[in-house]
């Protein structure tokens, strides 16, 4: 496995800590995470929230930038918002959909 592809592992598990302040369920799961890029020490996250006027839209980016400069590896990390797709239920994980008693 390439050191980015552990990078983007650790970053991953990262996000899976960070819980939607809402919702009980973590940024990743919940389909928030868009796209995770990794060029070398630098790490960047395409994400979105549930709703553009969540009410934690303005520092919920900064929450997630201060968790991952916490790996050692990581020198930068770049959050860019995106609202397009918008963001639905479908993006959730079947664990989500169960905890949020979506599923079947």
């Amino acid at each position: 496995m390439s050191n980015d592809a552990m990078l983007k592992d650790k970053v991953t598990t990262l996000l899976r800590t960070i819980y939607d302040p809402e919702i009980p369920v973590n940024l990743v799961d919940l389909g928030l995470i868009y796209r995770i890029q990794i060029e070398g020490k630098v790490v960047n996250i395409d994400m979105t929230l549930t709703n553009p006027a969540c009410p934690v839209a303005a520092q919920f980016p900064d929450v997630v930038k201060s968790t991952i400069e916490t790996l050692h590896e990581v020198d930068m990390v770049h959050i860019n918002m995106v609202w397009d797709p918008p963001w639905t239920s479908e993006r959730m994980s079947e664990e989500a959909k169960f905890t949020l008693g979506l599923s079947e």
